[in-house]
């Protein structure tokens, strides 16, 4: 039976790849983007089954007015994917204000926007499948990238708390945890910081951390994320790449060590 799925940003990277695997299996997809020439292709391609939406997701009002666009024009919504974000590199103490509240403005309270525009529609229906794509940089951190960790790790506390919360009304939640991908997140969509030297040498072992390898192929990702969709008991966190497993168990393990080291003092802080 084919599904009906609203996904932001859409016009690249994760989301045109993902949009396209959905429409050639046949499913309908309500696609977003700031700007709608940028899915025509969809469009030409697949016709009818693709509904494109113009959206800002810094804009609440006009997250609330696509979805029920969205809503309108298929009538029923199976799945909501929250793509639309970007990346920011540099040093937290060269960021600026401007630079930090847009970070966020995007990727995290777009994603509180569209989120709580779709829930309605979701309870209504007893059905519905939220899935927020965030990062394993939710659940662990790299240098250089401060502000880009500090959304994600947003957007997985938020999703965990929904998850909790909308599970009784027969809403699915899920975090897709991507390791680094060549998309556009780190070139065309990415933004810099103004340099200070003193960081150079940080920046420098960062860049030469990277090999080939590093970086996953994003059209790989579409048998696992179709799997997500289809699941009937879908994970709250779902990893993509092969990074992201080695990389996060290991940070847990020692965060877990340092835990025990000071589970003392840390318990007599109670004080009875």
């Amino acid at each position: 039976m084919s599904k009906t799925i609203i996904i932001t940003g859409a016009s690249r990277g994760f989301g045109k790849i993902w949009a396209k695997a959905l429409l050639k299996r046949g499913d309908k997809v309500a696609a977003t983007a700031r700007n709608i020439a940028h899915l025509n292709d969809l469009v030409e391609e697949f016709g009818d089954a693709v509904f494109p939406i113009q959206l800002d997701v810094n804009d609440r009002a006009a997250c609330f007015a696509a979805v029920n666009q969205a809503k309108e024009h298929f009538g029923h919504i199976d799945g909501l994917i929250n793509n639309a974000g970007f990346g920011l590199f540099g040093a937290i103490e060269e960021t600026t204000e401007d630079q930090a509240r847009a970070q966020m403005e995007t990727n995290f309270f777009g994603v509180l926007w569209v989120t709580q525009a779709i829930l309605p529609i979701f309870r209504e229906q007893q059905s519905g499948h939220i899935i927020q794509v965030s990062s394993f940089l939710g659940l662990v951190t790299l240098p250089v990238l401060g502000l880009y960790n500090a959304s994600k790790y947003a957007v997985n506390g938020l999703t965990e708390t929904l998850a909790a919360e909308v599970a009784g009304f027969g809403i699915k939640v899920s975090l897709i945890e991507p390791n680094g991908f060549s998309t556009d997140w780190s070139g065309a969509s990415a933004f810099q910081t103004e340099p200070n030297e003193v960081y150079a040498p940080i920046k420098k072992a960062f860049a030469e951390g990277a090999t080939p390898d590093t970086w996953g192929n994003p059209e790989a990702t579409t048998p696992a994320v179709l799997a997500l969709i289809d699941s009937e008991n879908p994970p709250l966190h779902f990893l993509l790449g092969k990074i992201a497993y080695p990389g996060v168990k290991q940070v847990y393990a020692d965060r877990l060590a340092q835990f025990e080291e000071w589970k003392e003092v840390s318990a007599n802080a109670h004080g009875h």
